[in-house]
């Protein structure tokens, strides 16, 4: 039976999206709780994920992709999504009850905004990520007429809400960085393309790390790759330079993937193109806010 089914759905504006790759069992036990119809991408699972799903779950969009596209396959999610909003669910994590209706009305209103995040509430005991506080606290000058919350620069993927043109509009999730910190260049080119990106207090997403996910030390290294190679596709040589530098100062982890970017350097040059001065202007005020 598809517990999905019994759940209502919070908003017909809205469509929520998952990647997943081999974690079938939390993914068909996490599905019924969204209260949206969902696509699933399936990034080349080899644990049998997409027939469980079937079976337990008819109503998903199941799709298939036959490699492990990374992030980008929320992008193929996104484009054949039919409503104007999506948001992001990671197979551990699930939108909190009102919280899909509250973005979606965020998007609805303000139609310079392209990008909702809110509140990560970790594991059982609901603790706040933190870096819901890194966003609330965000110094940006907001540019709406009527600020819905502060503008942010980043967002975390399993607790944001797209304006589905505006995501598209910017490029999505590219196979590049692929996966962690595929964020920082989306945000970037969505703010690039003049789309404002706010955090929404009050509402939130679930989210119930899985025991299969990246190992502290190894996700730091992941993450530096992206961070290397997301700032030669958008940032000034200079600013390569000093985030590159801080990488290979902070410790091993971050030293080895900046060593990984090395690999994917040629595809990174290719898609190299400089956001534009205040873009990179706000990416500088931020990284002085974070020094202190």
């Amino acid at each position: 039976m598809d517990a999905a089914a019994d759940r209502p759905i919070e908003d017909p504006r809205v469509t929520v999206v998952v990647a997943s790759r081999n974690r079938r069992e939390e993914l068909v036990a996490g599905l019924g709780r969204h209260r949206a119809p969902v696509i699933l991408l399936d990034n080349g699972s080899t644990d049998g994920t997409p027939e469980a799903v079937r079976r337990a779950h008819p109503g998903v969009e199941v799709v298939e992709l036959g490699r492990n596209a990374g992030a980008a396959a929320r992008t193929e999610g996104v484009r054949r999504a039919r409503t104007p909003y999506v948001a992001f669910a990671d197979d551990d994590s699930w939108w909190a009850a009102g919280s899909l209706h509250a973005a979606a009305e965020v998007l609805a209103t303000a139609p310079q905004v392209g990008l909702v995040a809110v509140e990560t509430l970790v594991g059982a005991d609901e603790r706040r990520d933190a870096f819901t506080d890194v966003l609330a606290a965000s110094p940006l000058p907001s540019r709406a007429p009527a600020p819905v919350g502060p503008r942010v620069l980043g967002f975390m993927a399993c607790a944001a809400m797209v304006r589905r043109s505006a995501f598209l509009d910017a490029g999505g999730f590219d196979d590049v960085v692929r996966f962690p910190g595929e964020e920082e260049r989306l945000a970037w080119d969505l703010t690039a393309h003049g789309h404002d990106l706010v955090h929404l207090p009050g509402a939130a997403v679930h989210h119930h790390p899985s025991p299969l996910r990246h190992a502290p030390e190894a996700r730091r290294r992941a993450v530096a790759r992206s961070r290397a190679l997301t700032s030669v596709m958008r940032l000034p040589w200079p600013d390569v330079a000093d985030r590159t530098l801080a990488d290979v100062r902070s410790g091993a982890p971050e030293r080895r993937g900046v060593r990984d970017a090395v690999a994917d350097l040629s595809g990174a040059l290719r898609a190299r193109e400089v956001l534009p001065s205040r873009v990179v202007d706000d990416i500088r005020s931020l990284r002085r806010a974070a020094a202190g």
